[in-house]
């Protein structure tokens, strides 16, 4: 009666040694000794923001070499179990194993999950931008809900957000905001959400209570590692000072310390308000243009290599990637996956799991 769950730890005891060798842990645990031996050297905490990547990359190795080991001394702690209830034929015994055996399922199957994260720039640090469409304060309030959506979402996973740009609507909402998201694989997970976003509902700013459809743009960059060079020349910017505007503590709105940098050649603006200084806030948003440009020559040899193959896709406003209907039903859909769901609250509050796997799994890039 434990044959089956003895053949389904075996065959999870495979997985997890197939994945030992894709994850190439004795080249991180390696990499975590080469690490903890900087941090040792005298003068390691006096370097700043190079001293917290050092510190970031060592947490994020040290997360899958844990989790590994862990997973598959659990594995090992209930094959023996196993074994030792089938030779006493203890029922007892089987159902403690039956109950802890879809927790350790789900957790080797999110470890496999993270193998569909294997994009050259899928473990970097994210940039988002999230923007109005036309509408006016229906499409900014809608863009300060998606706002919401990806910060609870991010919360969800342990992500680390910063609001480097927030551009307020009028009435209600925002007309743009970018923000910084660190965390393992912050790029690999939220390169599912570019694209234009499609909101219907009856509007709360109308009066005479209909029905309203609001688009917004989210674009989404890998922020870069200092090893990749992209050239920027000094005589092609156009850099701005303005007084910072949103929330913020006693500094905003007193001096001009926010920072908009235009890329003359392709017309990229970014900005940064945040930092209390104009040189951090420069700081900020040159590594907002660096990951933008990339992510332009990106594109660019995307749209060539499509062309070539004849599959170019029309880039229109209406080739929303999702809607999310909350009225005359509620539903949220994802047009490029065809997954849905009704519970357009959970989803409102973070909940883009299953969105984002369905993408990844469906070999989307």
């Amino acid at each position: 009666m434990f044959r089956e769950e003895i053949d389904k730890l075996r065959s999870l005891k495979e997985k997890l040694v197939e994945l030992r060798r894709y994850l190439d842990l004795d080249g991180k645990k390696e990499r975590i000794q080469e690490l903890e031996a900087e941090i040792a050297r005298p003068g390691f905490w006096d370097r700043g923001d190079e001293s917290q990547d050092v510190l970031r990359e060592r947490t994020s190795l040290q997360k899958t070499v844990e989790g590994w080991e862990e997973a598959y001394g659990e594995l090992e702690d209930l094959l023996v179990l196993c074994e030792l209830g089938e030779e006493s034929e203890d029922e007892e015994t089987l159902a403690e194993v039956k109950s802890l055996l879809p927790e350790l399922e789900k957790k080797i199957g999110k470890m496999e999950f993270a193998r569909m994260l294997n994009g050259e720039y899928d473990a970097n640090n994210a940039i988002v931008s999230i923007n109005a469409g036309a509408g006016g304060t229906e499409a900014q309030d809608w863009a300060e809900m998606l706002l919401r959506m990806y910060l609870r979402f991010c919360e969800r996973r342990g992500f680390k957000t910063e609001i480097t740009d927030y551009q307020p609507g009028e009435e209600a909402g925002v007309k743009s905001v970018t923000f910084s998201v660190g965390g393992d694989y912050a790029y690999g997970w939220l390169r599912a959400e570019k694209g234009i976003h499609r909101l219907v509902r009856i509007s709360p700013y109308d009066s005479s209570a209909r029905r309203h459809t609001s688009f917004c743009s989210v674009f989404v960059f890998p922020e870069l590692n200092d090893d990749v060079e992209i050239d920027i020349q000094e005589k092609d910017l156009k850099i701005d000072t303005y007084r910072a505007s949103g929330a913020g503590g006693q500094h905003v709105n007193k001096t001009d310390s926010a920072i908009r940098i235009t890329h003359v050649p392709t017309g990229i603006v970014v900005s940064c308000q945040n930092e209390r200084s104009q040189h951090k806030n420069k700081a900020v948003a040159m590594k907002q243009l660096k990951a933008r440009l990339f992510e332009l020559e990106l594109r660019k040899k995307e749209e060539e290599a499509a062309a070539l193959a004849g599959d170019k896709k029309e880039i229109a406003w209406g080739s929303q990637i999702r809607s999310y209907v909350l009225h005359p039903y509620r539903m949220v859909k994802d047009h490029r996956t065809g997954y849905e769901v009704s519970n357009t609250d959970a989803v409102l509050d973070g909940d883009l799991d299953g969105f984002i796997e369905a993408y990844l799994l469906g070999g989307q890039n």
